[in-house]
This record gives C-alpha cells, sequence and structure tokens, in this order.
C-alpha cells in the first residue's frame, strides 16, 4: 500500500501536467472563447465570433456593474 503523501502528490502532479498540456494548446490559439456552464454539469465552449460576440457583452456588463458595486 503507497504511502498517503505519495498517492497526494501523484494526483497533484497529474492534475499539473494535465494544465501544462491545456495551457500550451491554448497558446498555439489564443483566440478568446466563452464556456457556458449548465446545471447538469454539461459545458459547451463558443467561439468570440459566433454566439460569442452577445455573450462577451453581456459578461462586459456584468464585469462593468459588478466593479461599480460599492465595497464594504
Amino acid at each position: 500500500m503507497p504511502k498517503a503523501h505519495r498517492v497526494l502528490l501523484d494526483r497533484m502532479s497529474g492534475y499539473a501536467d494535465e494544465a501544462g498540456a491545456f495551457l500550451r494548446r491554448r497558446r498555439h490559439h489564443r483566440r478568446p472563447f466563452v464556456r457556458l456552464y449548465y446545471a447538469g454539469g454539461r459545458a459547451v465552449d463558443h467561439a468570440a465570433d459566433s454566439v460569442g460576440e452577445e455573450l462577451f457583452a453581456a459578461a462586459a456588463e456584468l464585469i462593468e456593474t459588478a466593479g461599480k458595486r460599492p465595497r464594504r
């Protein structure tokens, strides 16, 4: 039976490898996109030049509105 810290280390290094691969793939494209998450756990990516334009505009408005909210 492997030691607990080794299991955790293996799992975290696996996550880091996946994240690194994702960033390498994104570096080649570098195009903005929108990812929508639905209640059932499904996720859909949209390019900025398709439905994404409207979503980018809506997100920009939300970010701008959130930035104007008074801090407590």
